[in-house]
């Protein structure tokens, strides 16, 4: 399938090469270093030009030349190679061959790093047209306006007033039955299990409109482009727009978003109103197949969590400033963590004070380790405006462009793309009027904040979890290693069954707890912060497993940036970034284990009560 999605991205640009056909006999003639041609699925390459650029030298192309070497090619290839270079290189193709068909072994590459069109293993449900680039961008003229206050929700860590019952809302998701084809790669564990004909009560024909929608906008726009982006630390700007154009940007803060200032055109003619915490999960985790962390939350890393402070608890005056980053037009980021503290966030020490005039606040401080900041236009600020600890805390909108405000970008280890900036605050003067929420309620906000965080970092480690144990699955099948596979031989096999266990008990805990999120009121949900912190840590440490696993399976491509074995290389280069970030795990564990005890104490004291009455 791999090769015929390259091949067939070729026919629209090399249509006139195609015309001309070769016999075997022909080719044959052609295996020198001055003139080598070389067959890969039926079609012909003149690879003579490109013999000083092999990596390997020319005598291994020498020597496959003149006849038809697929199976050497992909046993060391993965489909980039050939979309990079085989469009100059082709020239025709052998007579009696079908572009429609492929000679190539079924365990080829199933990824890939390089633009291709995208595929389904089955045509995308009825209602939902094949992707095709974003038009601009029309307001609706009927816009739904939604005006979220300290009482609204923030799906996935709250719920609406629209939010179905478990009893009322069972029917509409079972998908199984009336929708059962696959989607997806079909390779086992490389999707989640309602993917492959399996039932599901979470799901609903809503959902499954958006999943294919957003899997063709990623596999043509992002996808292709993750090693670029990578190497060059940076995503275009366009690229946010993009995906506002293409009708999901402003999903990933989660319901509700002001649409009074967006519109509500979204993918798959998904409305606002039907968007709930699993058209979030579905997008946070279909973005997230790409292998690259960097380039998550380069796109909206800042945007899901230093959004939501302002939408939810700002003034008017400031919802309508940000609007722009639920546009692509501007960037937006959350600063929280200090060089003196992190997880410990009652114990920050940049401050906010207020000048004698009672007009402006005089910040200064400093933030590291922020997401998105070196080119964040807008940046959700905690400061200390009172006392010491959480009462003394409070947030504010800073914008770039007031003096005192200087960012720089710092090196890490993974995340490249994503903007990780040390910032300084020297005097920065910020009206009152960017006092988000109440003075001194700061830390109320931050909390508030938090389980929708730490939900999205799941998402994310439980898919990338996921594709090392695809890519793993995929290669173990191809690479061959004393006379066999990889696959064959024991010890692999029970590498690959550790991974699946890990993911697919991630998954539903996962889909369990957003599941709560969709159902539980606002005072339910309290009780999700314990659950979430464990889910967390349990999701990294499965995504570390699996990141290992995968190096061991992939061996030396691991340790490779680009090629075959480049989303595991990559991924292993960001594990840290997921173990650590929104709380680390040893404090999420504790957390879940205090919260538990707390509940245990309340039951032995209701337990108490109950036996004196």
């Amino acid at each position: 399938q791999q090769q015929a999605e390259v091949l067939s991205s070729f026919n629209t640009q090399e249509t006139g090469n195609m015309s001309k056909t070769f016999t075997l006999e022909e080719v044959a003639k052609h295996n020198k270093t001055n003139d080598c041609w070389v067959i890969i699925d039926g079609k012909v390459y003149d690879v003579t030009p490109f013999l000083p650029e092999h990596p390997g030298g020319k005598k291994v192309v020498v020597n496959a030349s003149g006849k038809d070497s697929s199976a050497l090619f992909w046993s060391l290839h993965n489909k980039a190679i050939l979309a990079e270079h085989g469009p100059k290189l082709l020239i025709g193709e052998v007579s009696g061959s079908s572009s429609s068909s492929s000679s190539t072994p079924a365990s080829s590459p199933t990824q890939s790093s390089q633009p291709t069109q995208p595929t389904h293993a089955t045509p995308p449900p009825a209602g939902v047209p094949a992707y095709a680039p974003p038009a601009p961008y029309k307001s609706s003229s009927n816009p739904a306006p939604s005006t979220p206050s300290s009482s609204s929700s923030n799906s996935p860590s709250t719920s609406t007033s629209k939010s179905p019952s478990p009893k009322t809302d069972n029917k509409l998701r079972v998908i199984a039955a009336k929708n059962p084809s696959h989607f997806g790669s079909l390779v086992p564990y490389g999707d989640p299990t309602w993917y492959q004909e399996w039932h599901s009560p979470y799901y609903n024909d809503s959902h499954i409109r958006w999943r294919a929608a957003i899997r063709a906008f990623v596999e043509k726009e992002i996808a292709p482009n993750c090693f670029a982006w990578d190497e060059a630390r940076s995503i275009p700007k366009d690229v946010w727009k993009k995906c506002f154009q293409a009708g999901w940007l402003p999903g990933v803060i989660g319901p509700p978003w002001p649409t009074e200032y967006v519109g509500t055109e979204l993918m798959g003619g998904v409305k606002p109103e039907e968007y709930d915490a699993f058209h979030e999960l579905i997008l946070i985790d279909e973005v997230a197949r790409c292998g690259s962390g960097g380039v998550l939350w380069a796109l909206f890393g800042g945007l899901s969590i230093g959004l939501p402070p302002v939408t939810l608890f700002g003034s008017d005056y400031l919802r309508k400033k940000v609007a722009p980053c639920l546009k692509g037009e501007k960037v937006i980021c959350l600063c929280i963590t200090e060089p003196y503290a992190g997880s410990d966030v009652a114990n920050l020490k940049t401050t906010a004070k207020l000048t004698p005039d009672g007009k402006h606040y005089i910040v200064n401080g400093e933030k590291k380790w922020i997401t998105n900041g070196v080119f964040a236009d807008f940046f959700t600020v905690a400061v200390r405006t009172g006392g010491k600890g959480m009462g003394g805390l409070s947030l504010m909108l800073i914008e770039k462009d007031m003096p005192g405000v200087v960012t720089r970008q710092m090196k890490c280890s993974g995340v490249w793309p994503s903007g990780t900036t040390y910032i300084t605050f020297e005097d920065v003067k910020v009206p009152v009027e960017n006092l988000i929420g109440e003075e001194n309620q700061g830390f109320k906000y931050v909390m508030y904040n938090f389980n929708h965080e730490r939900w999205g970092i799941v998402v994310q480690a439980a898919r990338f979890a996921r594709v090392c144990l695809e890519e793993s699955f995929v290669y173990a099948h191809k690479r061959k290693t004393f006379g066999k596979r990889l696959v064959d031989h024991p010890v692999i096999r029970e590498k690959i069954a550790q991974m699946a266990r890990r993911v697919e008990a991630t998954q539903a805990w996962l889909e369990q707890i957003t599941f709560q999120m969709v159902t539980m009121t606002k005072k339910e949900q309290a009780k999700l912060g314990g659950p979430i912190a464990l889910m967390k840590a349990q999701s990294t440490m499965s995504f570390e497993f699996c990141a290992r696993e995968a190096a061991q399976i992939f061996g030396g491509l691991s340790y490779t940036r680009g090629g075959q074995g480049e989303k595991v290389e990559r991924l292993n280069r960001e594990v840290r970034a997921y173990a650590i970030p929104g709380g680390s795990e040893e404090i999420m564990l504790d957390l879940g284990t205090r919260q538990a005890m707390r509940a245990y104490h309340d039951v032995q004291e209701k337990a108490k009560a109950q036996s004196k009455i």
